[in-house]
This record gives C-alpha cells, structure tokens and sequence, in this order.
C-alpha cells in the first residue's frame, strides 16, 4: 500500500503533527483522526515509517507553499493555477489526491498561513536530504515562472523560502538560472509566455556551468545533476512516487542540455 493509501486509510505508522498535520488534517478531516486513532496497525520498518513521513512531508508543502507563492504579487494568475494543474497533472494522482492538492494550494492562499512553520518543520523532517530540499525548490521555482517572468516579490518570498530551508543566496540564484534555462528544454516550454528553442547557453545555464568549461568539467556536471535528480534516489530519500515523472523529465532535460553541448564541442 503507498503512503497516501495508508494515510487516507488510517493504516500509516506515525503522527506527522505540528502545522503540515494541520494542514493536511483540514484536508482529510475526519479521515485523519480515524488514521492517527490506528497507529502501527500495519507492521513496518522504521525506515519505511520515515520515508512515508517524508512523502506526506513533501506532499503537504509542495503544494500548500506553491498556492502561497501564488499570491506573492497581490493576485493568483490563470497561468499559476494551470502551472499548479500541470505539476498534478505530471504526478499519478488519483481523484482523492488530486482533490487534496488542490486543497492545500487553496489553504496556502489564505491569508494567516503559517509559512515559516510549515517550512521549518518541513525542512526538520527531511533530516538534511539536501537533494530533496532543492527539488522542492526547482518545483517552486518552475512555479513562480508560470507566466513566463519572475516577479520582484516572487523573487523575494523565493530568497525567504531558500532562508528557512538553509539554502544559501548564491545557490538559490543558481537554481533560478538553471530553471529559467530549462523551461525552454522538453514539455517544459509548451504553451508559455515566451517560450523559445533551447540556445546552447541554455544548456550551458541548465548543467550549471560557464562556456569556458572543459569538456572534462562538463561531462562531470551532467554526471553530479543526473545523479542529484535521478528519480529511485529521490524516492528513497522522501520524493513521493507520485512525483517521479516531474524527477525523470528533469533528467531528461538535463541529458538535452548535455547533447547539445556535445554536438557544439564534437565530443
């Protein structure tokens, strides 16, 4: 049974607690209750009672700091909603979970959401998974570049995200750049304001990595990103399962970036 099956039955082996309890038990409700009243009714491994704590984890603030995120710049725009659609639509939710994310983006929106508690907490139980922190920035990030542009105050809610979760200025920029240059590779691009053919200093922005590189520098940023958001590693570190397509379309852009480096160098 996955997590979200023993969440929604009652059958999960742990109190997620604090305010991401909070706010997925305003989503289940009474569901949650019968769940937290059945503790360890069904037998599993430590491990395996922390990776599903992580999954709910993930799952809670994916979604609810994407709807706050929204609402950075004073409005949620047709294209953030869809942005937010689209990230649902790329995981294998069933109807119950697609109804509980979008739940969570609209609690996000509310006015009162208790941002920084909802990071601290998500950030405490990763447990310094680094790797999963930053996919659940480069989702935010995706997300706030729904209408094509980063605005001023998304930017600043990003840099205050990336504060409470420990990631330094210097990385967040990078991420941003990387993001920005990938929203031109694969699926990514369709349908979005401004959308272009990916340019090979896209590629060079999507491996994180100056033109001036060598072409050993290069081969081992592919080898570092591919490795960082392989979708089985993501998993086992916390990703939810439903979310290992948005990790393996990653990887595939990043394996265009690296062809079209390859073909301008001839290596």
């Amino acid at each position: 049974m996955s997590w979200w099956g023993k969440l929604a039955g009652g059958a999960f082996g742990f109190m997620l607690g604090g305010p991401l309890g909070a706010l997925l038990g305003a989503v289940l409700g009474h569901n949650l209750d019968k769940g937290l009243q059945g503790l360890d009714t069904e037998a599993s491994s430590t491990s395996a009672k922390e990776q599903e704590r992580i999954q709910t984890a993930f799952f809670t603030a994916t979604f609810s700091v994407m709807g706050h995120l929204a609402k950075a710049d004073g409005r949620v725009s047709p294209e953030e909603i869809a942005q937010a659609q689209a990230v649902m639509a790329h995981m294998d939710l069933d109807a119950d979970m697609r109804r509980a994310a979008i739940d969570l983006f609209n609690q996000g929106k509310q006015q009162g959401f208790p941002l920084d508690g909802v990071l601290q907490q998500f950030r405490r139980e990763c447990r310094r998974r680094t790797t999963l922190i930053q996919m659940f920035m480069e989702i935010q990030i995706q997300a706030a570049y729904a209408d094509g542009r980063l605005d001023p105050a998304e930017d600043r809610l990003l840099l205050h995200i990336c504060g409470k979760l420990g990631i330094p200025e210097f990385l967040y920029r990078q991420l941003e750049r990387m993001i920005r240059a990938q929203m031109n590779f694969g699926d990514s691009g369709k349908g979005r304001q401004g959308a272009s053919q990916p340019s090979l200093a896209d590629a060079y922005a999507v491996l994180n990595i100056n033109a001036d590189a060598s072409d050993a520098e290069v081969k081992k940023a592919y080898r570092r990103l591919t490795s960082q958001h392989h979708p089985d590693k993501l998993v086992a570190k916390g990703l939810p399962e439903e979310m290992m397509q948005i990790a393996a379309r990653k990887t595939h852009e990043i394996r265009q970036a690296y062809e079209i480096i390859k073909q301008a160098r001839g290596f």
